[in-house]
């Protein structure tokens, strides 16, 4: 497994020449991007052509591939029809900034704006139908799209991301796997055995409980939460995964400078990278 960083864990006045520079002396192997409405790192819903091929320059000078495209913009673009259309741009957006900066996977998040009309019935009626409405296009980009656990109330189980994935029943759609975001109510490894092959990207995070599950807690470093690690990894490797381990996390120590940051999270990925082997 290799060690990547999403571009929002990096200081957010660097450029992108300034971020794959860091990123690189860092150590990592890869890093992942993001659509954004704004950022002076991040792809947004205007981003070129011609950017798209500067920005893949800067990729192959730091031999830093872009591994995926993340964005922050979903919402609840699949739950509510009204917003497909706006849903379906942004998708295509991603897909299209994989495919320019060959990016193997992007990451989408169904459900969301679930309200007293909208309830988690119908946010995921509509999410299956959006998703079954692009499969024709991933499949002709030929793109892994990765559907991620987020805390918005939908993926309560792995069961749930799971029969979700199979009803959409797409060989490129599959479990974009946050290993952090059950931490507070589940148990990471449990995830990864029910998920197993329908895997195709991994964010890590951590996260330390107030006792046992449904107590609270707090973000913490990778390595230093109640993710066990030396579990999670293992069963990853038997589900058929050895990709890109993205760290989706964010300076917390004021007194500690970007580039230490940026190194000892480096370093805790390579090390969780070892229960690999």
């Amino acid at each position: 497994m290799k060690k990547s960083l999403n571009a929002w864990t990096v200081e957010g006045s660097l450029n992108f020449e300034e971020t794959f520079a860091a990123v690189s002396a860092a150590g990592f192997d890869g890093i992942e991007l993001n659509v954004d409405s704004s950022g002076v790192h991040s792809i947004t819903m205007s981003t070129t052509k011609e950017e798209f091929a500067a920005i893949r320059a800067l990729s192959e000078k730091y031999n830093l591939p872009v591994v995926s495209i993340s964005t922050s913009l979903w919402g609840a673009k699949m739950s509510h029809p009204d917003e497909w259309e706006a849903g379906r741009a942004l998708m295509r957006k991603q897909l299209e900034a994989a495919a320019e900066l060959g990016a193997g996977g992007i990451l989408v998040v169904p459900g969301g704006g679930m309200n007293s009309e909208y309830t988690l019935a119908a946010a995921r009626k509509n999410s299956i139908e959006f998703m079954k409405s692009m499969k024709d296009e991933i499949e002709e980009i030929g793109i892994f799209v990765g559907v991620e656990n987020v805390w918005n109330g939908f993926f309560l189980s792995p069961y749930d991301m799971a029969s979700f994935i199979d009803e959409v029943d797409s060989p490129k759609i599959g479990a974009y796997l946050d290993a952090g975001n059950m931490l507070a109510f589940s148990i990471s490894e449990y995830w990864v055995e029910v998920l197993g092959s329908r895997i195709g990207c991994v964010h890590v995070k951590d996260y330390l409980r107030n006792g046992g599950l449904n107590s609270g807690g707090t973000w913490q470093d990778i390595t230093h939460g109640s993710a066990n690690w030396k579990a999670i990894i293992p069963e990853l490797k038997k589900a058929g995964f050895d990709g890109y381990l993205t760290g989706e996390v964010f300076k917390a120590d004021a007194d500690m400078s970007w580039p230490d940051y940026y190194k000892k999270v480096a370093g805790e990925i390579s090390e969780i990278c070892t229960y690999a082997e």
